[in-house]
């Protein structure tokens, strides 16, 4: 990297909001660039400073082009740990607009932005830029603009939950770098539209130019080495034929080793590859069975594998492992369950590699169907840990999946709703995971049917292939093909913070029972067993009586409703 470089950007006001804050003490006002006011604000400092309206709406400035290619260039200096180069994107006009906002985060550095061969105005607020075309955009036209950036990205104390290039060495010192972006967006190392709504609609090529003696392994198919042989590196050309979510896009370099397996799948033959440190390669080829497997799973109960033309890829990296689209990292260090222990506590988790099962799990819900907002980041998540119970029953019976999926009851934490706040880039509890899963586990009850149950998984990978989506969007497909009305079982489990409570006594023989802690018109069917004979109940937040042709004694509610039961009387 040059420093003697000079961004030819300009900054605009700003003020940073903190939470729903926006308590401004003071403003001190600053010259800066060509002229451009700055406003300086002192005010309270947010805990997590990329939250904002700014980057979690759908502005003007986004909302009028519409991305569909972007092809990333960039140099990875090893010894310096700084990344430079391009991203040229390609975009198509939807309406009038006059700037198109990116985002670039600090201390990685935006330069300049070029189109036809010129230099564009660029804008700077906060860590977007706002950057002015060249000329007339048509609608309905087709655009390229160069950005061309590069610095020093931020290096994360603990990845993949904080974000940045984590740069380190293997056991023969030898560079392993890879980046992990989930929250805080791709835009921590790569300028790009830095939103979960638009994604590049014909793909992306990735290059990536890294000491000769290294391998980088990207996202898709490789389309070639070309070797440099004057400054002693090559370039590993990638090529993604679906359009990834920007999170997903991956990084990984190392002295790596490479195997690869061909399975017979639902849409053909999948190239699986497998990417490992030259140490690990005998274990990983036996560890790494769990792949195949895990496709063969959810081959069944989600439907095709979503890109058979980018294949499937397992890396090796640095940190746990993350859902990088096509191209799944991987770093459990060849344990069993999570970094060797069960999250159900039951067993069941330490009969597979969770972050295998796991982040193979996101291929279809996060990369195939990704949420437009991450407020509705549970359709990600949610499914994903579901999907872990359905691996299991898959190769090792119903029960034991229902056993693994009740077991992960004991990582829920009920401390406020799974769904975050729309137009801040900010997601809900952690609870997604866990209770968004027991929450699917619970509706497949409510359907009681596993043909059908089968067929809204998969409907909703065919339905929705390779679109970005809103929680109301799968809410109402779900709720269109199940048999009981779900409305009030997703506002209970993902807007609410509470577990309904089925309250119950019995009075000389009759059975009352009623719905505690629940959302206003909650009246989920629920199945149980009273007297030892099963059940379907059909309690409202108002009592009600049931009766039998024998007294009623004894009631337990079936275990895979995620609900809890009272008797208050204790009769």
């Amino acid at each position: 990297m040059n420093s003697s470089k000079t961004a030819s950007v300009h900054h605009e006001p700003v003020i940073r909001w903190t939470g729903l804050r926006k308590t401004v003490t003071s403003l001190v006002f600053l010259m800066a660039g060509a002229g451009h006011l700055v406003l300086a604000p002192s005010v309270q400092a947010a805990e997590e400073p990329w939250r904002t309206e700014l980057r979690g709406a759908i502005t003007p400035d986004r909302a009028w082009w519409d991305l569909d290619h972007y092809h990333l260039d960039i140099d990875v200096d090893v010894d310096t740990k700084t990344i430079s180069g391009t991203n040229t994107m390609r975009y198509k006009v939807l309406s009038d607009g006059q700037r198109l906002q990116v985002e670039l985060q600090a201390p990685m550095m935006f330069m300049r932005a070029e189109q036809n061969g010129k230099r564009l105005k660029v804008i700077k607020k906060d860590y977007s830029y706002f950057i002015y075309p060249d000329g007339e955009q048509k609608v309905g036209e087709t655009y390229e603009i160069k950005m061309i950036f590069e610095g020093t990205p931020i290096i994360p104390n603990n990845p993949p939950w904080d974000a940045g290039i984590t740069w380190t060495t293997d056991s023969s010192g030898k560079p392993f770098i890879a980046n992990s972006n989930q929250d805080q967006g791709a835009s921590v190392w790569w300028p790009n539209k830095d939103h979960g709504y638009d994604e590049p609609d014909s793909g992306m090529d990735i290059s990536v130019e890294v000491p000769d003696d290294l391998m980088d392994v990207s996202n898709g198919q490789l389309v070639k080495v070309e070797e440099h042989k004057d400054r002693g590196t090559k370039t590993w050309h990638w090529r993604m034929k679906n359009p990834p979510n920007n999170y997903g896009v991956n990084l990984s370099i190392g002295d790596y080793v490479h195997f690869s397996e061909k399975y017979e799948g639902e849409d053909g033959t999948l190239d699986m590859d497998y990417y490992v440190l030259r140490e690990n390669l005998d274990k990983a080829k036996t560890h790494f069975a769990d792949a195949r497997r895990t496709i063969e799973a959810f081959e069944h109960w989600f439907g095709p594998y979503p890109f058979y033309e980018d294949g499937f890829k397992l890396v090796e990296v640095p940190y746990l492992g993350m859902e990088h689209q096509s191209a799944v990292t991987y770093g459990n260090k060849y344990l069993m369950g999570y970094k060797g222990r069960d999250l159900s506590d039951t067993g069941w988790g330490l009969k597979w590699d969770f972050i295998i099962i796991h982040e193979t799990g996101h291929e279809w819900f996060a990369n195939n169907i990704t949420a437009k907002d991450i407020a509705d980041l549970w359709i990600h998540e949610s499914f994903t840990n579901y999907s872990e119970g359905l691996y299991t029953e898959y190769h090792f019976g119903k029960e034991a999946g229902a056993e693994y999926v009740r077991g992960t009851r004991l990582g829920i934490s009920n401390d406020k709703p799974i769904i975050g706040q729309y137009g801040r880039h900010e997601k809900g509890s952690k609870d997604m995971y866990p209770k968004g899963g027991n929450m699917l586990h619970t509706i497949r009850q409510l359907v009681d049917c596993d043909d059908l149950w089968r067929s809204i998984l998969r409907g909703l990978n065919k339905t929705f292939h390779n679109q970005t989506v809103t929680s109301a969007e799968i809410e109402s497909y779900m709720n269109d093909r199940s048999p009981v009305e779900l409305g009030k079982v997703f506002d209970q489990y993902l807007r609410y913070d509470r577990v309904p409570t089925l309250e119950y006594y019995f009075k000389e023989g009759t059975l009352l029972v009623r719905w505690t802690d629940v959302v206003p018109g909650f009246d989920m069917p629920v199945k149980a067993v009273v007297n030892g004979a099963e059940v379907w109940l059909k309690p409202t937040e108002n009592w009600a009586a049931v009766s039998f042709e024998q007294p009623a004694s004894t009631l337990a509610v079936d275990p895979d409703f995620y609900v809890r039961s009272s008797n208050i009387l204790g009769n």
